[in-house]
């Protein structure tokens, strides 16, 4: 199970509609709800929730003719390859319930470990109860502050992948442009409406007395936890955001300064822009913390035009560093979160994590590495509120098939074997690529990598078939990753010959 049928690449042109005409069109299948899962690496679940019998047989595909972007996305055989090739693949049956998602952030419950994270995305009252009505266990508030917040436009910009979906992120927005009495009415009204969702206040201040007034009113309004901002890269002039963060005594200094204000849980969310994270953790811990969120953005330049030499997004002929999140930053997320998650010295912590999520599998990382809960924010502006109901039910799914009975079950089951060096690898072996030559289209890919950036291990025959040479394969994979069928694997392994 969970070995992976369909992918992104099948679906490309899928434009993940509002309000999909495919779906319309159909008389027997949600299609839409069908393809959004296999988009967000769900397939399994899709599967569970397709009919025994495969509708679409003899079908005329008007789902297909319906799509906005007709004849592009072939529904029909998504559909029949998700009840040929993949449900009969699936162990279990979808759960009944989702109690085994339950868990908590410090103490308080959640019905799921799934936040949105403090930005854009969490910013009004509209916003964070529709959020709660799709599923979100909680809000980590946009940022509150009680200075002036004047925004640029624009204020976004990102890297594209091959297709012209978003994979980096760049943004230079700042904290919550409401006043702080505006934002605790909001969350009254939020603990009103929604008294079992959950809200962790973002705060920022200037001083000590700020941190310790803001963490008060929190608290007074219906907080449910405290996050303390000691990372945006895009408030750090005058001693702010991501400037606090890289200073461990001051981290610590203002976490004395908010625990003044507040016995809720407090949670320090730190900066990704030191070599580090661990020393600014354990000062939170000392100056009274109860977790930490990591990571926020990590400040980046992106697209500087040929023309007029500003980099992106240009604010009247200028632009700035800012902060850069989306898929892109995962691997370095994931590298600060086992960090944290390692240290002995914070295993008392609540570790909230978040750093380019997506699907249940991206948050299943996160919580293999120590997270006890995941913040989501760039996929959301990207696809909506609704991707938490296959955040939901993926990791419900996953935890089933593996007898989790619940979130913690799977904490930190990955830090054991993993190492910040590579010193420690077996490197007697050599693991063989295998190649599927009924998918090969004959490219020829693998040999242009394997010549000019492997070990010229690889040659075609005269139909173009690739040729392994097993005395130059060192089993490095480049192959397998480049492969753009997926026509190469992992094969057999073989124990290497000695140097002589």
């Amino acid at each position: 199970m969970f070995t992976k049928k369909l992918y992104r690449s099948d679906m490309l042109n899928c434009a993940l509609c509002q309000d999909p005409p495919c779906s319309g069109a159909c008389p027997a299948l949600d299609c839409a709800s069908l393809l959004r899962s296999i988009w967000f690496d769900n397939e399994n679940v899709a599967a569970s929730r397709f009919p025994a019998e495969n509708p679409c047989i003899g079908c005329e595909a008007p789902c297909e003719a319906a799509c906005v972007r007709a004849g592009l996305v072939p529904i029909r055989n998504l559909m029949t390859r998700l009840h040929e090739e993949v449900k009969p693949e699936n162990e279990i049956p979808l759960p009944s319930g989702s109690e085994r998602l339950c868990t908590e952030l410090c103490g308080v419950p959640l019905d799921n470990p799934f936040f949105l994270s403090s930005s854009v995305v969490a910013s009004t009252y509209d916003m964070c109860a529709r959020a709660f009505e799709a599923g979100w266990a909680g809000v980590a508030f946009k940022t509150i502050c009680s200075f002036d917040i004047h925004e640029a436009s624009p204020r976004f910009s990102a890297i594209t992948g091959d297709n012209g979906s978003i994979i980096g992120f760049k943004n230079i927005e700042q904290l919550s442009d409401h006043s702080v009495a505006e934002n605790m009415e909001i969350f009254r009204r939020l603990k009103t409406n929604y008294p079992h969702k959950v809200i962790l206040a973002s705060i920022m201040g200037r001083d000590d007395a700020e941190w310790e007034n803001l963490a008060r009113q929190c608290e007074e309004n219906g907080a449910d936890a405290i996050e303390l901002n000691f990372s945006c890269p895009n408030m750090a002039e005058g001693g702010l955001g991501s400037d606090i963060g890289q200073i461990p005594e001051l981290v610590e200094r203002f976490t004395a300064a908010a625990r003044q204000g507040t016995r809720l849980p407090i949670l320090a969310k730190l900066t990704p822009n030191v070599a580090k994270m661990s020393p600014a953790a354990e000062a939170a811990l000392r100056g009274g913390a109860n977790g930490i969120a990591a990571i926020n953005t990590i400040k980046s330049i992106t697209d500087v035009n040929a023309h007029t030499f500003v980099s992106s997004p240009a604010v009247h002929g200028m632009s700035a560093v800012g902060g850069y999140s989306g898929s892109a930053v995962k691997p370095i997320a994931l590298r600060f979160v086992a960090e944290l998650g390692q240290n002995p010295t914070l295993h008392s912590m609540h570790l909230s994590a978040m750093g380019g999520v997506e699907t249940w599998r991206d948050a299943l990382e996160f919580i293999l590495l120590g997270a006890g809960s995941v913040q989501v924010t760039t996929a959301v502006m990207k696809y909506g509120y609704r991707i938490v109901e296959d955040l939901i039910s993926g990791l419900n799914l996953y935890l089933a098939e593996k007898g989790f009975e619940n979130v913690s079950e799977a904490r930190g089951l990955g830090l054991e074997m993993l190492s910040e060096t590579t010193d420690v690898l077996e490197r007697d072996t050599v693991l063989f690529p295998k190649f599927h030559r009924e998918k090969c289209i004959g490219c020829g890919r693998c040999a242009i990598s394997c010549s000019d950036g492997g070990h010229q291990a690889i040659r075609l025959d005269g139909r173009h078939m690739p040729i392994l040479d097993g005395k130059k394969c060192v089993g490095c994979h480049l192959c397998v990753l480049v492969c753009p069928q997926r026509a190469i694997t992992p094969g057999r392994k073989r124990i290497a010959r000695p140097k002589l």
